[in-house]
């Protein structure tokens, strides 16, 4: 009986033991990480951690330190909403056919999943605030992709009385100043105000351990107009502000390949055409690094409260900018062109499996950020993508992940695409769907020439054919879809209802 009873007990004890295996594999196989987007507007690698010395962005810089930075990744089109469409839905521009602002993109795709919808398909709460998607120009948030409403704050542009009192009538409203420097608390604008709701979104989250967060982020400036406290403008000394150091378009480059700066003229104390002279410049590109150590300081704030939250060991960050900026280079400003300045940004991924303090080469696009988010959490890949998964080089950031990247702008009826190798950019300028031998092209050596002073095109004949033949694998581009209201989709899903227009 003794026997028997041991047997019996050695049986349960090892169903037991089985039991308490398979409940924490199943535990482990459920346990999910989270995702912690950040978006900044107009941001451009003008940041300490990419090298910039006269740049003080300390937050951004050890988020660098926790993660991988990406010194080769490129928008798929350097304008808000056409990058940030690229960003949610894994598509390019040129795959919706939509280059401007204010089509929605499910007029193009009313069937698409966006990242966030699609993390909110595998049981995951998403949450947004501030500018994740271009609202406003007639275009709206997508409400699909969220588990709750957006957010968004509640914030004058300028803090100073002088700067509403003389504002000049531009194309989509009044406008002020290009630039303010008031002695406010930082809530006073758009993005304290974000950064203090993201807080309390995280220190929700942490009450929540078992619901799985898709949080999204977004700062507006650095974007136009470059307004921030005081207390960011006095971190820098107007004197040792870096000029531009080529101040005249490259040589040979189409006359519409630049952007000469019609956002910025928009502005009340900004010349309407001609030359920005020296003492604007300066004042721009120093109200331009005050505006980012504003922002650096907002991130710092939703860094701290992760960290706090005790959930950063299991959320994947991510730092993007939706495009960079032209700060005078070549009399160019804003974004708006195929140039360096304006199709480079800044990209920083950190988390769990995430190599820390690591800086990659690799060349990688906005649409790539989809599928490596789906595949770092584990989740099944979304189909139709134009993006390619980067996650390997998290882990190895010394492996490759694309050969070139591709992105367009649209200027005088025509599409500039452009394919960017490590070494090269080609530039091909033509109507979607004409002839190849119809178009115009631009060629730049970033090994020989990297701050791009002249077209190369026509003196490398046998470089530009090789990267020709690159583009040649992509799909032509779609045109710019009719945005009229009597353009109907082919179908419809309730996710692609028509919203009223916003302002």
């Amino acid at each position: 009986m003794k026997g028997r009873a041991r047997r019996v007990t050695d049986g349960l004890m090892k169903m037991l033991r089985l039991l308490c295996c398979l409940a924490l594999s199943a535990g482990s196989a459920s346990a999910k990480t989270n995702v912690l987007l950040i978006c900044v507007d107009d941001l451009k690698p003008a940041l300490g951690c990419y090298g910039d010395s006269f740049a003080k962005t300390p937050h951004t810089d050890r988020l660098a330190r926790r993660g991988v930075l990406f010194e080769a990744a490129y928008c798929n089109q350097a304008v808000c909403s056409p990058s940030r469409n690229a960003l949610m839905t894994g598509l390019r521009p040129q795959t919706l056919g939509i280059y401007e602002l204010s089509t929605n993109f499910r007029k193009a795709a009313p069937d698409a999943v966006t990242v966030a919808q699609h993390f909110r398909q595998q049981g995951y709460r998403t949450e947004a605030m501030g500018k994740i998607f271009h609202k406003g120009h007639g275009n709206t948030e997508d409400a699909a992709s969220w588990t709750i409403p957006h957010w968004t704050p509640k914030a004058p542009t300028y803090a100073l009385p002088e700067s509403s009192a003389n504002m000049r009538e531009g194309r989509n409203g009044l406008r002020g100043p290009a630039t303010e420097s008031a002695p406010v608390p930082d809530d006073t604008y758009a993005d304290g105000q974000t950064a203090l709701e993201a807080v309390k979104r995280l220190q929700a989250a942490a009450q929540k351990p078992g619901e799985p967060f898709f949080i999204a982020v977004g700062f507006i400036r650095p974007h136009l107009a470059f307004v921030a406290p005081q207390k960011y403008w006095d971190l820098y000394d107007s004197a040792a502000v870096p000029m531009p150091q080529v101040t005249e378009p490259p040589a040979g480059a189409p006359a519409y390949a630049g952007q000469f700066g019609g956002e910025l003229r928009q502005y009340s104390d900004m010349p309407p055409q001609g030359d920005i002279d020296p003492a604007a410049t300066r004042r721009l590109i120093h109200g331009y690094y005050a505006a980012t150590s504003y922002m650096d300081a907002q991130l710092g704030l939703v860094l701290d409260a992760l960290d706090q939250s005790g959930l950063a060991e299991s959320t994947h960050i991510v730092l993007w900018g939706d495009h960079g900026w032209h700060l005078g280079d070549h009399r160019f400003w804003c974004k708006h062109t195929n140039y360096e300045q304006a199709a480079r940004i800044p990209l920083i991924l950190a988390g769990p499996g995430i190599t820390a303090g690591a800086k990659t080469q690799a060349l990688v696009e906005t649409v790539d950020i989809y599928p490596t988010l789906t595949e770092l959490a584990g989740l099944p890949a979304s189909e139709g993508l134009d993006g390619l998964s980067f996650a390997p080089v998290l882990k190895d950031p010394a492996q490759a992940a694309r050969q070139s990247v591709i992105h367009v702008y649209p200027r005088n009826n025509l599409l500039g695409r452009a394919i960017r190798t490590a070494r090269h950019r080609m530039v091909e300028w033509k109507k979607p769907g004409s002839p190849a031998d119809t178009a115009e092209f631009e060629l730049y050596d970033y090994q020989a020439d990297p701050l791009e002073t002249k077209n190369l095109a026509a003196e490398q004949p046998e470089v530009l054919a090789g990267l020709r033949a690159i583009l040649a694998t992509h799909p032509e581009a779609r045109p710019q879809i009719k945005s009229a209201a009597s353009d109907t989709p082919a179908k419809k899903t309730g996710a692609g209802k028509k919203k009223k227009k916003q302002a």
